[in-house]
């Protein structure tokens, strides 16, 4: 009986998964509050990269080091729960998009030697866009498949758009330091675009039974 108790008390209080999930949802509004202050956007590290953007890229990189550690340990220790469902990919799409944001506004970008005078954003509009509508749409489907009582599990392609837009965003906060830099976060944002849409591609056609049923 008191192992039973025990068990139930341990599901109960917050799991080790779940304190590194909430751990990361808080890593949010530091971000913002970061990137609002003045004095660490007008003041560089070594004269090339804003204090703002080094402090964030810390914070996300370390809350990125969560996301994965976070589901090893719930699934290692069955720790699994309702909530580290709800709030773990919720914590993902709250940063990614959170950063995405901030280095959108800050608007940097590298100029392409044409005769049009071309500049290319490392991190555009249109491709936020993208990534928001997608999110928003995976969602949704996850949504009226809990309603149904079906999972639609995450598989490998939007697992590879995870990894490497979190480690994208990283290379963006560094984007401005130099020319090299700002070059390779350009690619490396269309690359995460174009894993963006097809992961949401995957995603869309293994859940067309539930989408289209009433079609």
């Amino acid at each position: 009986m008191e192992n039973n108790e025990n068990k139930v008390s341990k599901r109960r209080g917050i799991t080790i998964p779940n304190l590194l999930t909430i751990l990361r949802i808080a890593v949010v509004p530091a971000m913002i509050v970061v990137a609002c202050i003045p004095w660490l956007n007008e003041h560089f590290v070594a004269g090339v990269v804003r204090y703002a953007n080094v402090i964030n890229a810390i914070l996300f990189a370390v809350a990125s080091a969560t996301d994965f550690l976070d589901g090893k340990i719930a699934r290692k220790f069955n720790l699994v729960t309702t909530f580290g469902k709800f709030a773990d990919p919720l914590a993902d799409k709250m940063l990614v998009l959170t950063s995405f944001l901030i280095l959108m506004y800050q608007g940097v970008s590298i100029y392409v030697g044409t005769s049009y005078s071309i500049w290319l954003r490392v991190v555009p509009l249109w491709g936020v866009a993208i990534i928001l509508l997608r999110e928003l749409m995976v969602s949704g489907i996850r949504l009226v498949a809990a309603e149904r009582g079906e999972v639609i599990a995450a598989g490998w392609s939007g697992k590879v758009k995870t990894f490497f837009t979190m480690f994208a965003i990283i290379v963006m906060f560094f984007a401005e330091a130099y020319r090299e830099i700002a070059i390779a976060g350009v690619v490396m944002m269309y690359i995460s675009i174009i894993l963006t849409i097809y992961s949401g591609l995957v995603y869309l056609i293994r859940a067309r039974k539930i989408i289209f049923e009433s079609i």
